[in-house]
C-alpha cells in the first residue's frame, strides 16, 4: 500500500448511550479514531438517488481504505460510522484484506438524516 494514496482524513465515531441525571437514555456519537484514508467509489456503479417520503435521498456508496492498526481493526459495522468531508457514512461491510494486517477497507453509504 502506497502511503501517498492516503490523502484524506476520516474520523470513526462510536455509538454510545448516555444517561442523564434523571435517568433518561440518549443515543450519542463520540469521536473514536481519526486517520488518513484512500477514498474510492464503486467501479462501474452509478450513484443513485431514491425518492423517500417526498424527498430525494442520496444512495451513493464509497469505500475507505486505511492502514491496519488495533483501533481500526476493532471497528465493526453496527456501532460505528465514518465522518468524511462533513458528511456521515454508515458502514455496510468491512474487508480485512485477507487478514494480512496491512490495510482494512470499509464499504460505506451516505447516511440519511
Amino acid at each position: 500500500m502506497e502511503v501517498s494514496l492516503l490523502n484524506v482524513r476520516i474520523t470513526f465515531q462510536k455509538n454510545a448511550v448516555e444517561v442523564d441525571s434523571i435517568g433518561n437514555h440518549k443515543n450519542t456519537w463520540a469521536d473514536y479514531y481519526s486517520c488518513h484514508a484512500t477514498v474510492s467509489g464503486e467501479a462501474g456503479k452509478q450513484t443513485s438517488e431514491t425518492d423517500v417520503a417526498g424527498t430525494v435521498a442520496d444512495e451513493s456508496e464509497v469505500s475507505f481504505t486505511v492502514r491496519w492498526c488495533r483501533k481500526a481493526s476493532a471497528v465493526d459495522s453496527t456501532g460505528y460510522r465514518v465522518v468524511f468531508g462533513g458528511e456521515l457514512y454508515d458502514i455496510l461491510a468491512i474487508d480485512h484484506m485477507n487478514y494480512k494486517k496491512k490495510c482494512i477497507k470499509f464499504k460505506c453509504r451516505k447516511a440519511r438524516r
